[in-house]
């Protein structure tokens, strides 16, 4: 399948993953709804909504920028409407949007735990509600969480409970609307990279340039993403993918032009949150 004239609606496309997303899609001439905070340049942000709006365009495809707080009912529900009118439906949605803090418990402020409760749990479960009533009319409608595989092991939980909290919600809400929405035939999946990405995140709160060179660029969970996305939505729902996995099952054995260190090797490559060696 293509994803000519299909409109995405992704969050947090500004920059990162979701940016790679759009632009992966772009190359189809997808329609990108790009929903996220960041209309003015941020000082240590690099990007906009209107400047991923410019790449997404000259990349192929065709773009609407639309200022959006996930957290906020009022603003997805205007975006969403935006984009219907805009575009004449959703097809896609991409809930990439997040909030990260790898605190304990005792060192957490509450402030940044409702943070990564609204962002990522309850943003992406109201973004969900909010395109349904649009996916339904979709000749082929996904819903992909950018959230790991749910494992309750408790090596995922000590370190950071909070985080993995907030997390696993997003990763429940797949497991609970693929089963509600399965006879509609939307399809509802998670997706993480095996190993770290360089994102802004990376770069600015998770360790810098020097931690994200043993990582690869977001490109590779964007292909990962549009494998998926492209497949029959009423074959493939209620799944936990890892991106080099799909890629792998999609015929790909060369994975160095992901990679953001070439002289690094795949077995020196940091694995990512949640993910098993």
């Amino acid at each position: 399948m293509s994803l000519a004239g299909k409109t995405l609606f992704i969050t947090g496309a500004s920059r990162g993953v979701g940016k790679a997303i759009g632009l992966r899609a772009a190359r189809d001439g997808a329609n990108v709804v790009i929903a996220a905070k960041t209309a003015e340049p941020h000082p240590r942000l690099p990007g906009t909504i209107h400047t991923a709006a410019e790449e997404i365009e000259a990349a192929g495809g065709r773009a609407l920028p639309v200022v959006t707080d996930i957290r906020d009912e009022a603003s997805v529900e205007a975006a969403v409407r935006q984009a219907v009118e805009h575009f004449g439906g959703i097809d896609v949605l991409v809930n990439n949007a997040s909030a990260i803090n790898l605190s304990g418990s005792l060192e957490l402020p509450m402030k940044r735990y409702d943070l990564m409760q609204q962002v990522n749990t309850r943003g992406s479960f109201l973004c969900a509600q909010k395109c349904l009533p649009h996916l339904f009319e979709a000749d082929n409608p996904h819903v992909l969480m950018l959230s790991p595989p749910l494992d309750m092991h408790p090596r995922w939980f000590r370190d950071h409970p909070a985080y993995t909290i907030a997390k696993y919600g997003m990763s429940m809400c797949v497991l609970g609307m693929a089963e509600e929405f399965r006879e509609q035939g939307v399809a509802f999946n998670a997706l993480w990279p095996r190993t770290l990405l360089k994102t802004a995140a990376v770069d600015n709160l998770l360790g810098g340039p020097e931690v994200s060179g043993r990582g690869r660029y977001p490109s590779i969970v964007a292909d990962a993403a549009y494998t998926i996305v492209t497949r029959p939505s009423r074959q493939c729902t209620g799944q936990f993918f890892i991106d080099e996995t799909v890629l792998r099952e999609a015929g790909v054995s060369d994975f160095s032009p992901y990679r953001v260190d070439p002289e690094r090797g795949e077995d020196e490559l940091q694995l990512d949150l949640f993910v098993r060696p």
